[in-house]
């Protein structure tokens, strides 16, 4: 439609920690998005047994451009895209965007593919030859694309939430995984 704005066309900005203006993001939030373990295991251990995974979409298509950037792959070239929320009970804490190119499912990889609702974290940190670059943090505000698929299931309608992503290389093949901290989290709602 003519003269018709996109409601969520604005891609997240991703910062590095240097980056980020001092005090920026509170101390409590920091150690959260800035830690270098497996998120999925540190939500496990702070939710207790009513930690799960709802997987809310996956399939090929086209990444977001700084997602393709981040991977080096081609313009229009597809991925992998898997979305899914990290649940404490009844309640996502976490909002996951996974984007694995072609080539990373090749060979024994291929059960990435497959994953259901098993937590991806889980595949990831038990790899004894995972490596994993720099992570970058992005506030993502109302408008911007992230935040109405991270968002959708909160009571609430918070005017940003903190999301961090990286890049995982399992045998020098890269996996790029975005986690975005939800209302619901202790760390955020200050639990």
């Amino acid at each position: 439609m003519k003269g018709h704005l996109c409601k969520y066309c604005f891609e997240p900005v991703w910062r590095a920690r240097r980056q980020l203006p001092r005090g920026a993001v509170s101390r409590p939030l920091a150690d959260w998005l800035f830690d270098p373990g497996s998120l999925t295991r540190r939500v496990r251990g702070r939710c207790g047994g009513g930690f799960h995974v709802e997987v809310l979409r996956q399939g090929w298509r086209r990444p977001m451009l700084n997602e393709a950037r981040r991977l080096r792959l081609r313009h229009a070239e597809h991925a992998l895209i898997r979305e899914v929320y990290l649940m404490c009970g009844e309640r996502p804490w976490v909002y996951a965007r996974t984007v694995i190119p072609r080539r990373t499912l090749r060979g024994p990889r291929r059960h990435l593919a497959r994953l259901g609702s098993r937590p991806l974290g889980e595949v990831l940190f038990a790899d004894p030859g995972l490596a994993r670059d720099e992570v970058e943090v992005s506030r993502i505000e109302p408008g911007q694309l992230m935040y109405e698929p991270a968002t959708r299931r909160s009571e609430v309608d918070p005017t940003a939430v903190w999301g961090r992503r990286s890049v995982f290389y399992l045998q020098r093949k890269p996996i790029l995984v975005c986690e975005v901290f939800l209302p619901d989290l202790p760390v955020v709602s200050g639990e």
